[in-house]
C-alpha cells in the first residue's frame, strides 16, 4: 500500500515515512524557511517540497501523481485543502491546537485567553468547514485533541501513540559543549500563555533552591494562528510582558536546531515542559527517551489509551497551581533519586507509547481499514463542486496578499517572489 502525505509542520509524517515497515508513505512538504528549518529534524534531500506557494501549482502538482498511491493522510489546514482540491480520499491528522480553534468556527478562541486566534470571514469558515467534512477519517492523539475533535465527528478515530525519532533520541547521545556552572533547567519550547509560561514564571519566583533556567529564545503567538516569532520586538503585548518579566533565574539562548536537541537534553539536569494543556507534546516525549527528567503539566483527568486499556501518564505536576510547581521544582533540584524514580517512569511510559514499530503497527490497521473501504485515492466530487473549487482557484491572490509580510520576513523577497511566480 502507498500513502501520499501532504504538509508536516512537526515531523509526524516525516516519521512514519522513515520508519513504515509494511507500508510505503511518500510526504510532500510545503517550502521551509526561518525557525521551520531548525524545528525539522529530516535531512534534506529526504522529504519533497512543493516548489510553489500557490495553491494553484500545488494542486496540480498532486493531480499528477495522485493515481500513483493507494490513500492520502495530510495534516489541517495547509495540506488538508490541496487534498480537498485536488479531489482526493484523505484522512486528517490532528496533533495540536488546530482542532482546538478550527478555521471553520467563527472568533475561535484559546481557554485562557479572550482574543481571537485568527479571523476568517464566512466564505473562508465555509470552505475550511467542507474541507473537514470531505476527509474520509479524522484521527487525533489523546484527550486534549481528541475529545474537541469528537465534537464535530462522531465518527472520529483514536490513536494516542506519536513517534519520536529513536536515532536523535535516546539515553546514550552524545552530550553538547554547554558551559553550565549550577544545576539547569532547558526549556527548548516556545514561549508563550499557550505553553504555560504565565504559571512557569510565578512558580520560579517562589522557588528557595538556586538553578539556572535556559530558555530558548522564540515564542509562540495563540492570537495569530500560532505564529512563532524569534524577533522580541514583533511580540504581542501578552508575550512581551512575560519576555521582559521573566525570573531571575531565567537566560535566553538562541534556538536550537532539532537534530541536535537531544545533545542539550544530555548536558542539561531537568527539562522545562508545557504547564497549560495537562497533555504532553514532542518536547516531553524527545526528553523522556534519553532518560532525562521532565516536569510537564499532567491533567489527571485526561486518559490515554494504549492497545484498548487506559494508562496512567507519570508526568509531573497533576496541578497547574504554581506553589505546587515551585515545591517540585525544589524537591528535583535537591534529590537525585527523585530525579532518576521521575525519569525511569516517565522513560517507561514513553517507550510504549511513541516505540516507532508500535506507532506504525497502529497507523497500518488504519489505512488498511479505510482502503478496503475506500478502494481509491480519488473522490467522487459534483460537478457543483468542481465549480466551487474553480472559483474558489481563482481567488488564491488574496492568500498570497495576505501572508506576503509574514512570508517575505521568513524567505527574504527573492526566494518569496520566484515561490509566487506564475
Amino acid at each position: 500500500m502507498k500513502i501520499l502525505a501532504i504538509g508536516d509542520a512537526t515531523n509526524n509524517f516525516y516519521l512514519m515515512q522513515k520508519y513504515a515497515k509494511n507500508i510505503k508513505i511518500h510526504l510532500i512538504d510545503f517550502p521551509k524557511a526561518g525557525t521551520e528549518t531548525k524545528a525539522h529534524s529530516s535531512p534534506p534531500g529526504e522529504v519533497e517540497l512543493f516548489d510553489s506557494l500557490l495553491i494553484s501549482k500545488q494542486v496540480d502538482k498532486i493531480k499528477q501523481i495522485k493515481d500513483e498511491f493507494d490513500l492520502c493522510i495530510a495534516k489541517p489546514w495547509a495540506g488538508a485543502r490541496i487534498a480537498y482540491l485536488a479531489g482526493l480520499n484523505y484522512i486528517l491528522y490532528f496533533t495540536g491546537s488546530d482542532i482546538i480553534t478550527p478555521p471553520f468556527v467563527k472568533n475561535a478562541k484559546f481557554s485562557y485567553s479572550n482574543e481571537v486566534t485568527e479571523n476568517f470571514n464566512f466564505l473562508e469558515r465555509s470552505f475550511y468547514r467542507k474541507v473537514f467534512d470531505s476527509a474520509i477519517a479524522c484521527v487525533s492523539t489523546s484527550d486534549e485533541y481528541f475529545l474537541p475533535l469528537q465534537k464535530y465527528r462522531k465518527d472520529a478515530i483514536r490513536i494516542d501513540r506519536i513517534c519520536v525519532d529513536t536515532e536523535l533520541f535516546h539515553e546514550n547521545v552524545s552530550k553538547s559543549d554547554l558551559q553550565k556552572k549550577k544545576f539547569t533547567f532547558l526549556a527548548p519550547q516556545r514561549l508563550g500563555l499557550e505553553k504555560g509560561y504565565d504559571l512557569i514564571w510565578d512558580a520560579i519566583n517562589l522557588c528557595k533552591s538556586d538553578f539556572d533556567f535556559l530558555q530558548v529564545k522564540w515564542f509562540v503567538e495563540a492570537n495569530r494562528g500560532g505564529t512563532t516569532v524569534i524577533d522580541p520586538n514583533k511580540l504581542s503585548k501578552i508575550n512581551m510582558d512575560l519576555y521582559e518579566n521573566a525570573p531571575s533565574q531565567v537566560k535566553f539562548i538562541p534556538l536550537i536546531d532539532h537534530k541536535d536537541l537531544g545533545k542539550y537534553f544530555a548536558a542539561v539536569d531537568v527539562i522545562m515542559g508545557q504547564m497549560r494543556s495537562g497533555d504532553i507534546s514532542g518536547i516531553e516525549r524527545e526528553a523522556a527517551f534519553c532518560k532525562k527528567p521532565v516536569l510537564s503539566y499532567s491533567d489527571p483527568n485526561k486518559k490515554t489509551i494504549l492497545d484498548g486499556k487506559e494508562v496512567e501518564s507519570p508526568f509531573l505536576p497533576k496541578s497547574k497551581n504554581p506553589n505546587e510547581l515551585a515545591k517540585l521544582i525544589d524537591k528535583i533540584v535537591e534529590s537525585k533519586e527523585f530525579r532518576d524514580d521521575l525519569a525511569m517512569k516517565e522513560y517507561v511510559y514513553i517507550k510504549n507509547l511513541s516505540t516507532p514499530e508500535l506507532v506504525m503497527k497502529d497507523w497500518e490497521s488504519v489505512f488498511e481499514k479505510l482502503n478496503k473501504k475506500y478502494k481509491t485515492i480519488n473522490r467522487k466530487t459534483s460537478f457543483y463542486e468542481k465549480i466551487i473549487n474553480y472559483f474558489g482557484l481563482s481567488v488564491e491572490r488574496f492568500y498570497i496578499k495576505k501572508f506576503r509580510e509574514k512570508n517575505i520576513q521568513a524567505r527574504g523577497k527573492k526566494e518569496y517572489e520566484s515561490l509566487t511566480r506564475k
